[in-house]
């Protein structure tokens, strides 16, 4: 079997909407702070060529490992960096490629590595705690399961995953540690949870907040937007592609404010989302919401 046949498939969500939203033409130069499996940043690397340029950025190893991979026809065009998105403008000093045309931040969690099993980011398939997007990093999900105090797990799960049973969860966690897999945390979770239904599995919320604590997303997104104003060129474009309301409100706040400092201007005053074709090709995409916007003076 080749290499290529056996890469992972991926489907990028609002791909043609997002390239459209960069305006990426021939000759731009532009940075994919999540990389991932390739999928955006091959549909702007193919807007650009050949004299473009594009700084693809992950902080999963395997990703990068793979998006080479896949890339691997564009030779010089493209720069492949094992990096986190807060460390932006170092990472852009380090190869010299700033202003850009523009950068783009499709947030969450990858197909990657939603659907490697070992890596411990699904409920729904027997692993060990860990949902680090860098494997190098010290923190695990397992780390905070089994020491962080009930009050801090509490809060974890309450703002995170914004579930509003935070407490009782956190109290039956706390009770059952040790608590070493997927499939063991997702029970205790069931329990704590009792009769009550939910729209979703009662796991969700939990392993969603667990994994945002853990790559510390949230406070990573803030520095690098903060980053991409000194970054992007006169008319640069920023666009984000978020999954969840915390991450969106952040973007939307950002954007909002950099307006009313003239610094940026509002593209999509609304977000945009996946058509229902889309939706119905690749149902991860329902979620997902883009905003964008443009650099000013």
């Amino acid at each position: 079997m080749s290499l290529t046949m056996s890469l992972p498939t991926h489907v990028p969500v609002l791909v043609k909407e997002a390239v459209e939203g960069l305006q990426a033409g021939p000759g731009k130069c532009f940075i994919d702070c999540t990389v991932g499996l390739g999928g955006h940043a091959a549909a702007i690397l193919e807007k650009i060529s050949p004299q473009g340029k594009l700084l693809g950025i992950d902080a999963d190893p395997e990703a990068i490992r793979i998006a080479q991979a896949k890339l691997s026809n564009y030779g010089e065009e493209l720069i492949l960096v094992n990096g986190n998105f807060a460390n932006l403008e170092t990472i852009c000093s380090e190869y010299y490629f700033y202003p850009v045309d523009g950068i783009l931040f499709d947030l969450g969690v990858s197909s990657l590595q939603l659907d490697t099993a070992q890596r411990g980011f699904s409920f729904q398939r027997e692993a060990p705690l860990d949902m680090r997007f860098d494997p190098k990093q010290e923190l695990t999900a397992a780390n905070i399961v089994n020491t962080f105090p009930e009050r801090e797990l509490a809060r974890i799960i309450r703002e995170y995953g914004e579930d509003i049973f935070s407490w009782h969860i956190a109290r039956r966690i706390v009770r059952n540690r040790p608590i070493t897999s997927t499939l063991q945390l997702a029970q205790v979770v069931k329990q704590a949870l009792g009769s009550r239904r939910t729209k979703i599995h009662p796991a969700t919320r939990t392993f969603m907040a667990l994994r945002i604590a853990v790559n510390s997303e949230l406070e990573n997104l803030k520095l690098a937007l903060k980053q991409t104003i000194n970054l992007l060129r006169f008319r640069g474009r920023l666009v984000v592609i978020s999954y969840h309301s915390l991450e969106d409100r952040i973007v939307k706040k950002f954007m909002r404010c950099e307006a009313s400092n003239y610094t940026l201007e509002l593209i999509s005053r609304k977000v945009i989302k996946p058509t229902s074709l889309e939706i119905e090709s690749n149902p991860r995409s329902r979620s997902a919401r883009m905003r964008i916007a443009e650099r000013l003076r």
